[in-house]
Protein backbone atom coordinates (compact mmCIF):
# COMPACT_ATOMS: atom_id res chain seq x y z
CA UNK A 1 0.00 0.00 0.00
CA UNK A 2 1.22 3.39 -0.95
CA UNK A 3 0.48 6.74 0.58
CA UNK A 4 -2.12 9.10 -1.45
CA UNK A 5 0.24 11.53 -3.98
CA UNK A 6 0.33 14.63 -1.91
CA UNK A 7 -0.21 17.92 -4.07
CA UNK A 8 0.42 20.85 -1.98
CA UNK A 9 -2.64 22.67 -3.94
CA UNK A 10 -4.54 19.54 -3.23
CA UNK A 11 -4.30 20.42 0.67
CA UNK A 12 -5.85 23.78 0.35
CA UNK A 13 -2.60 25.62 1.29
CA UNK A 14 -4.56 29.11 1.78
CA UNK A 15 -6.75 27.58 3.55
CA UNK A 16 -5.26 26.09 5.73
CA UNK A 17 -3.52 29.20 6.62
CA UNK A 18 -6.34 31.17 7.15
CA UNK A 19 -7.49 28.56 9.72
CA UNK A 20 -3.68 28.79 11.04
CA UNK A 21 -3.69 32.35 11.55
CA UNK A 22 -7.24 32.30 13.38
CA UNK A 23 -6.49 30.08 15.73
CA UNK A 24 -3.16 31.73 16.70
CA UNK A 25 -4.91 35.16 17.16
CA UNK A 26 -7.86 33.87 19.35
CA UNK A 27 -6.24 31.24 21.67
CA UNK A 28 -7.70 29.88 24.77
CA UNK A 29 -6.61 28.90 28.25
CA UNK A 30 -6.84 24.99 29.03
CA UNK A 31 -10.42 23.60 29.38
CA UNK A 32 -11.91 27.14 28.78
CA UNK A 33 -11.34 26.63 24.63
CA UNK A 34 -14.83 27.29 23.68
CA UNK A 35 -14.76 29.58 20.79
CA UNK A 36 -12.24 27.32 19.88
CA UNK A 37 -14.17 24.08 20.02
CA UNK A 38 -16.73 26.02 18.42
CA UNK A 39 -14.39 27.15 15.24
CA UNK A 40 -13.82 23.49 14.61
CA UNK A 41 -16.65 21.95 14.84
CA UNK A 42 -17.96 24.86 12.06
CA UNK A 43 -15.07 24.03 9.67
CA UNK A 44 -15.47 19.87 10.16
CA UNK A 45 -19.18 20.62 9.26
CA UNK A 46 -18.32 22.49 5.89
CA UNK A 47 -16.15 19.33 5.39
CA UNK A 48 -19.29 17.14 5.73
CA UNK A 49 -17.57 15.37 8.71
CA UNK A 50 -19.94 14.01 11.65
CA UNK A 51 -18.62 15.86 14.50
CA UNK A 52 -19.50 16.14 18.29
CA UNK A 53 -18.09 17.17 21.72
CA UNK A 54 -16.73 15.35 24.39
CA UNK A 55 -14.84 16.12 27.78
CA UNK A 56 -16.21 19.63 27.62
CA UNK A 57 -14.48 21.55 25.32
CA UNK A 58 -12.90 18.59 23.49
CA UNK A 59 -14.26 18.06 19.61
CA UNK A 60 -14.64 14.57 17.90
CA UNK A 61 -15.11 14.36 14.49
CA UNK A 62 -15.35 10.86 11.90
CA UNK A 63 -14.44 10.51 8.41
CA UNK A 64 -15.99 7.22 7.86
CA UNK A 65 -15.03 5.51 4.13
CA UNK A 66 -15.87 2.18 3.67
CA UNK A 67 -14.34 -0.85 5.51
CA UNK A 68 -10.86 -0.83 6.82
CA UNK A 69 -8.95 -0.27 9.76
CA UNK A 70 -9.86 2.72 12.25
CA UNK A 71 -7.39 5.41 13.10
CA UNK A 72 -7.15 8.26 15.98
CA UNK A 73 -5.22 11.43 15.17
CA UNK A 74 -4.91 13.75 17.96
CA UNK A 75 -4.24 17.77 17.98
CA UNK A 76 -4.07 19.61 21.36
CA UNK A 77 -6.15 22.96 21.60
CA UNK A 78 -5.15 24.95 24.69
CA UNK A 79 -2.83 28.08 25.04
CA UNK A 80 -1.19 29.22 27.59
CA UNK A 81 -1.22 32.25 30.14
CA UNK A 82 1.65 33.54 28.40
CA UNK A 83 2.21 37.64 26.69
CA UNK A 84 3.30 37.10 23.34
CA UNK A 85 6.53 38.67 21.75
CA UNK A 86 6.80 37.26 19.11
CA UNK A 87 6.89 40.78 16.82
CA UNK A 88 4.04 39.04 14.45
CA UNK A 89 1.49 41.35 12.84
CA UNK A 90 -0.99 38.02 13.63
CA UNK A 91 0.30 38.23 17.40
CA UNK A 92 -2.09 37.22 19.87
CA UNK A 93 -3.62 40.11 22.48
CA UNK A 94 -6.27 37.66 24.05
CA UNK A 95 -6.85 37.95 27.70
CA UNK A 96 -8.45 35.49 29.94
CA UNK A 97 -8.54 34.19 33.32
CA UNK A 98 -6.90 31.71 35.17
CA UNK A 99 -9.25 29.53 37.70
CA UNK A 100 -8.55 31.61 40.82
CA UNK A 101 -9.59 34.55 38.63
CA UNK A 102 -6.06 36.47 37.78
CA UNK A 103 -6.36 38.22 34.43
CA UNK A 104 -3.69 37.21 32.23
CA UNK A 105 -2.69 37.22 28.06
CA UNK A 106 -2.86 34.07 26.67
CA UNK A 107 -1.07 32.83 23.55
CA UNK A 108 -0.14 30.02 21.58
CA UNK A 109 2.84 29.07 22.84
CA UNK A 110 4.11 25.24 22.67
CA UNK A 111 2.34 25.45 18.80
CA UNK A 112 -1.44 23.70 19.31
CA UNK A 113 -2.40 26.08 16.28
CA UNK A 114 -0.20 24.65 14.22
CA UNK A 115 -1.49 21.39 15.19
CA UNK A 116 -5.21 21.85 14.66
CA UNK A 117 -4.24 23.63 11.87
CA UNK A 118 -2.47 20.84 10.08
CA UNK A 119 -5.42 18.43 11.54
CA UNK A 120 -8.13 19.98 9.80
CA UNK A 121 -5.90 20.12 6.49
CA UNK A 122 -5.67 16.61 6.56
CA UNK A 123 -9.16 16.23 7.12
CA UNK A 124 -9.86 18.08 4.31
CA UNK A 125 -7.58 16.39 1.96
CA UNK A 126 -8.69 12.89 2.84
CA UNK A 127 -12.30 13.88 2.79
CA UNK A 128 -11.73 15.10 -0.44
CA UNK A 129 -9.62 12.25 -2.13
CA UNK A 130 -11.76 9.34 -0.77
CA UNK A 131 -10.37 6.84 -3.88
CA UNK A 132 -7.35 6.85 -2.60
CA UNK A 133 -7.94 5.20 1.25
CA UNK A 134 -10.79 3.44 3.33
CA UNK A 135 -11.26 2.85 7.05
CA UNK A 136 -12.30 5.45 9.57
CA UNK A 137 -10.34 8.25 10.72
CA UNK A 138 -11.18 9.62 14.13
CA UNK A 139 -10.07 13.17 14.30
CA UNK A 140 -9.59 13.78 18.56
CA UNK A 141 -9.17 17.52 19.30
CA UNK A 142 -8.32 17.47 22.84
CA UNK A 143 -8.56 20.31 24.92
CA UNK A 144 -6.41 20.84 28.36
CA UNK A 145 -2.70 19.45 27.46
CA UNK A 146 -0.87 21.91 29.28
CA UNK A 147 -2.42 21.02 32.43
CA UNK A 148 -3.21 16.95 31.60
CA UNK A 149 -6.52 16.91 32.10
CA UNK A 150 -8.16 16.81 28.82
CA UNK A 151 -7.35 13.47 27.67
CA UNK A 152 -8.75 11.50 30.52
CA UNK A 153 -11.90 14.13 30.68
CA UNK A 154 -12.51 13.06 26.94
CA UNK A 155 -12.39 9.57 28.09
CA UNK A 156 -14.17 9.76 31.26
CA UNK A 157 -16.71 11.21 29.15
CA UNK A 158 -17.35 8.18 26.56
CA UNK A 159 -14.78 8.81 23.87
CA UNK A 160 -14.17 5.41 22.93
CA UNK A 161 -18.42 4.27 23.45
CA UNK A 162 -19.20 7.11 20.74
CA UNK A 163 -16.47 7.13 18.60
CA UNK A 164 -15.08 3.69 16.19
CA UNK A 165 -12.10 2.02 18.74
CA UNK A 166 -9.19 2.89 16.80
CA UNK A 167 -6.80 0.21 15.87
CA UNK A 168 -3.61 2.75 16.97
CA UNK A 169 -4.05 6.62 18.00
CA UNK A 170 -1.24 9.22 16.14
CA UNK A 171 -0.31 12.46 17.39
CA UNK A 172 2.36 14.81 16.56
CA UNK A 173 4.30 17.99 18.32
CA UNK A 174 5.53 21.50 16.49
CA UNK A 175 9.17 21.63 18.02
CA UNK A 176 12.26 23.95 17.38
CA UNK A 177 13.80 20.96 15.09
CA UNK A 178 14.38 21.99 11.28
CA UNK A 179 11.04 22.31 9.38
CA UNK A 180 10.39 19.25 7.05
CA UNK A 181 12.44 17.09 9.52
CA UNK A 182 10.71 14.62 11.73
CA UNK A 183 12.10 12.77 15.06
CA UNK A 184 10.64 10.08 16.86
CA UNK A 185 11.41 7.49 19.61
CA UNK A 186 10.69 3.94 19.68
CA UNK A 187 9.44 2.50 23.14
CA UNK A 188 9.34 5.24 25.89
CA UNK A 189 8.82 8.70 23.64
CA UNK A 190 7.92 11.70 26.79
CA UNK A 191 8.63 11.49 30.16
CA UNK A 192 5.70 10.80 32.91
CA UNK A 193 5.10 13.82 35.30
CA UNK A 194 4.10 14.83 38.68
CA UNK A 195 3.89 18.34 40.42
CA UNK A 196 3.41 18.08 44.17
CA UNK A 197 2.66 21.09 46.06
CA UNK A 198 4.25 20.98 49.43
CA UNK A 199 2.91 22.64 52.51
CA UNK A 200 5.57 23.24 55.88
CA UNK A 201 3.70 24.35 59.16
CA UNK A 202 6.14 26.54 61.79
CA UNK A 203 5.76 28.67 64.56
CA UNK A 204 5.61 32.58 63.77
CA UNK A 205 7.84 34.85 65.81
CA UNK A 206 9.79 38.03 65.29
CA UNK A 207 12.93 37.81 63.48
CA UNK A 208 15.01 38.96 66.60
CA UNK A 209 13.78 36.35 68.60
CA UNK A 210 14.27 33.43 66.36
CA UNK A 211 14.51 30.91 69.46
CA UNK A 212 10.67 31.07 69.79
CA UNK A 213 10.60 30.07 66.17
CA UNK A 214 9.87 26.94 64.42
CA UNK A 215 11.17 28.56 60.76
CA UNK A 216 9.45 27.22 57.87
CA UNK A 217 11.84 28.99 55.48
CA UNK A 218 14.91 27.43 56.58
CA UNK A 219 13.16 24.10 56.81
CA UNK A 220 11.92 24.59 53.27
CA UNK A 221 15.62 25.61 52.24
CA UNK A 222 16.94 22.55 53.81
CA UNK A 223 14.37 20.13 51.77
CA UNK A 224 14.60 21.39 48.33
CA UNK A 225 18.35 21.13 48.66
CA UNK A 226 18.09 17.87 49.83
CA UNK A 227 15.70 17.19 46.98
CA UNK A 228 18.73 17.36 44.59
CA UNK A 229 20.02 14.23 46.15
CA UNK A 230 17.75 11.99 45.01
CA UNK A 231 18.64 12.33 41.26
CA UNK A 232 22.11 12.20 41.99
CA UNK A 233 22.61 9.89 44.89
CA UNK A 234 19.26 7.47 44.72
CA UNK A 235 19.20 6.82 41.20
CA UNK A 236 22.13 4.97 39.20
CA UNK A 237 24.18 7.80 36.95
CA UNK A 238 22.17 6.02 33.34
CA UNK A 239 18.91 6.69 34.52
CA UNK A 240 17.28 9.86 34.00
CA UNK A 241 14.73 11.82 36.24
CA UNK A 242 14.25 15.29 37.34
CA UNK A 243 12.52 16.99 39.81
CA UNK A 244 12.64 20.54 39.82
CA UNK A 245 11.41 23.36 43.07
CA UNK A 246 9.00 25.25 40.85
CA UNK A 247 7.79 27.78 43.43
CA UNK A 248 8.09 28.91 46.72
CA UNK A 249 6.24 31.27 49.02
CA UNK A 250 6.74 32.38 52.43
CA UNK A 251 6.11 35.37 55.10
CA UNK A 252 5.18 38.67 54.49
CA UNK A 253 7.78 40.89 56.05
CA UNK A 254 11.34 40.41 56.16
CA UNK A 255 11.24 41.03 60.56
CA UNK A 256 8.74 37.99 61.14
CA UNK A 257 9.25 34.62 60.95
CA UNK A 258 6.25 33.41 59.11
CA UNK A 259 4.36 30.26 60.33
CA UNK A 260 4.06 28.78 57.08
CA UNK A 261 5.38 27.79 54.03
CA UNK A 262 4.42 26.20 50.47
CA UNK A 263 7.01 25.26 47.82
CA UNK A 264 6.11 23.60 44.90
CA UNK A 265 7.61 20.53 42.73
CA UNK A 266 7.88 18.90 38.95
CA UNK A 267 9.20 15.60 38.88
CA UNK A 268 9.71 13.98 35.11
CA UNK A 269 11.18 10.29 34.96
CA UNK A 270 10.21 7.78 32.16
CA UNK A 271 9.19 4.37 33.93
CA UNK A 272 6.64 3.69 36.60
CA UNK A 273 9.30 2.33 39.04
CA UNK A 274 11.35 5.00 38.85
CA UNK A 275 8.74 7.36 39.33
CA UNK A 276 7.71 5.51 42.59
CA UNK A 277 10.98 5.40 43.74
CA UNK A 278 11.48 9.22 43.53
CA UNK A 279 7.85 10.26 44.95
CA UNK A 280 8.57 7.74 47.93
CA UNK A 281 12.09 9.48 48.11
CA UNK A 282 10.70 13.11 47.92
CA UNK A 283 8.03 12.46 50.86
CA UNK A 284 10.57 10.94 53.34
CA UNK A 285 12.83 13.80 53.66
CA UNK A 286 10.14 16.42 53.46
CA UNK A 287 8.90 14.60 56.10
CA UNK A 288 12.02 13.53 58.04
CA UNK A 289 13.95 17.22 57.27
CA UNK A 290 10.18 18.50 59.46
CA UNK A 291 11.11 15.97 62.23
CA UNK A 292 14.76 17.00 62.25
CA UNK A 293 13.26 20.66 62.81
CA UNK A 294 11.01 19.66 65.43
CA UNK A 295 7.86 21.24 63.08
CA UNK A 296 4.47 19.66 62.72
CA UNK A 297 3.71 17.25 59.38
CA UNK A 298 4.14 19.08 56.44
CA UNK A 299 1.30 18.56 54.06
CA UNK A 300 1.83 16.40 50.04
CA UNK A 301 -1.11 17.47 47.83
CA UNK A 302 -0.60 15.74 43.98
CA UNK A 303 -1.82 18.34 41.82
CA UNK A 304 -1.81 16.40 38.70
CA UNK A 305 -0.04 14.10 36.44
CA UNK A 306 0.78 12.95 32.77
CA UNK A 307 1.22 9.61 31.66
CA UNK A 308 4.07 8.39 29.93
CA UNK A 309 4.28 8.53 26.46
CA UNK A 310 5.02 5.11 25.18
CA UNK A 311 5.31 4.63 21.28
CA UNK A 312 4.91 0.89 20.07
CA UNK A 313 7.98 -0.39 18.54
CA UNK A 314 6.19 -2.45 15.89
CA UNK A 315 3.86 0.57 15.50
CA UNK A 316 6.18 3.45 15.68
CA UNK A 317 8.44 1.06 12.63
CA UNK A 318 5.49 1.39 10.50
CA UNK A 319 4.72 4.91 10.80
CA UNK A 320 8.36 5.52 10.26
CA UNK A 321 8.42 3.68 6.93
CA UNK A 322 5.76 5.81 5.39
CA UNK A 323 7.00 8.93 6.95
CA UNK A 324 10.46 8.31 5.45
CA UNK A 325 8.42 7.30 2.02
CA UNK A 326 6.93 10.96 1.79
CA UNK A 327 9.32 13.21 3.60
CA UNK A 328 13.12 11.56 3.02
CA UNK A 329 15.16 9.07 4.68
CA UNK A 330 17.51 11.63 5.83
CA UNK A 331 14.04 13.68 7.15
CA UNK A 332 12.84 11.11 9.70
CA UNK A 333 15.15 10.53 12.68
CA UNK A 334 15.30 7.99 15.49
CA UNK A 335 15.60 9.97 18.65
CA UNK A 336 15.82 9.12 22.38
CA UNK A 337 13.29 10.14 24.78
CA UNK A 338 12.46 13.56 25.85
CA UNK A 339 12.14 14.49 29.47
CA UNK A 340 8.93 16.61 28.79
CA UNK A 341 5.93 15.16 28.90
CA UNK A 342 2.46 14.62 27.23
CA UNK A 343 -1.25 13.16 28.16
CA UNK A 344 -1.69 12.09 24.74
CA UNK A 345 -1.13 8.51 26.51
CA UNK A 346 -4.49 8.19 28.15
CA UNK A 347 -6.25 7.96 25.13
CA UNK A 348 -4.79 5.09 23.85
CA UNK A 349 -3.74 3.64 27.15
CA UNK A 350 -7.09 3.83 28.49
CA UNK A 351 -8.22 0.70 25.41
CA UNK A 352 -5.19 -0.81 25.75
CA UNK A 353 -4.70 0.25 21.80
CA UNK A 354 -1.26 1.12 20.47
CA UNK A 355 0.26 4.94 20.29
CA UNK A 356 2.43 6.79 17.88
CA UNK A 357 3.82 9.97 18.71
CA UNK A 358 6.44 12.18 16.87
CA UNK A 359 7.97 15.94 16.76
CA UNK A 360 7.66 17.97 13.22
CA UNK A 361 10.46 20.96 12.94
CA UNK A 362 8.73 24.53 12.77
CA UNK A 363 12.09 26.59 12.35
CA UNK A 364 14.68 27.14 9.39
CA UNK A 365 17.23 24.93 9.46
CA UNK A 366 20.14 27.77 9.37
CA UNK A 367 18.15 29.14 12.65
CA UNK A 368 20.87 28.71 15.34
CA UNK A 369 18.64 29.14 17.90
CA UNK A 370 15.02 28.89 17.68
CA UNK A 371 13.00 29.92 20.64
CA UNK A 372 11.55 26.80 23.07
CA UNK A 373 7.67 25.89 23.56
CA UNK A 374 6.32 27.57 26.41
CA UNK A 375 8.34 30.93 25.33
CA UNK A 376 6.82 34.38 24.49
CA UNK A 377 8.63 34.10 20.99
CA UNK A 378 7.75 30.78 19.85
CA UNK A 379 6.28 31.02 16.59
CA UNK A 380 6.97 28.18 14.15
CA UNK A 381 7.09 29.34 10.66
CA UNK A 382 4.50 29.20 8.79
CA UNK A 383 5.84 27.53 5.74
CA UNK A 384 7.34 24.67 4.95
CA UNK A 385 6.04 23.74 8.64
CA UNK A 386 2.53 23.57 8.13
CA UNK A 387 2.72 21.64 4.96
CA UNK A 388 5.40 18.98 6.05
CA UNK A 389 3.08 18.66 8.73
CA UNK A 390 -0.02 18.12 6.52
CA UNK A 391 2.32 15.20 4.64
CA UNK A 392 3.39 13.87 7.83
CA UNK A 393 -0.12 13.27 9.02
CA UNK A 394 -1.77 12.36 5.74
CA UNK A 395 1.04 9.70 4.96
CA UNK A 396 0.84 8.44 8.67
CA UNK A 397 -2.52 7.39 8.46
CA UNK A 398 -2.51 6.28 5.48
CA UNK A 399 -0.14 3.92 5.56
CA UNK A 400 -2.82 2.47 8.20
CA UNK A 401 -5.90 3.16 5.46
CA UNK A 402 -4.44 3.13 2.13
Amino acid sequence: MTAPTLDLEGIATDWMHEQYLHLHRHPELSMQEHETAAYIQARLAELGIENFRCGGTGVVGILRNGPGKTVAFRADTDGLPIKEDTGADYASTATSHLPDGTEVPVMHGCGHDTHVAVLLAAARFLAENKPAWHGTLVLVFQPGEETGAGARAMVQDGLWERAPRPDVVLGQHVFPYAAGSVHISSGTAMALADALKVTLHGKQSHGSQPQDSIDPILLGAHIIARLQGIVSRELAPTTPAVVTAGTFHAGLKENIIPDRAEFTLNVRTLTPEVRATVLEAITRIVNAEAQASNAPAPDIEHVYDFPRCYNDPDQTQSVIASLRAELGQEQVVLAPPVMGSEDVGWLGDSIDVPTVYWFFGGFPAEQEHPPVNHSPYFLPEMEPTLSAGVRAAVAAISGYLA
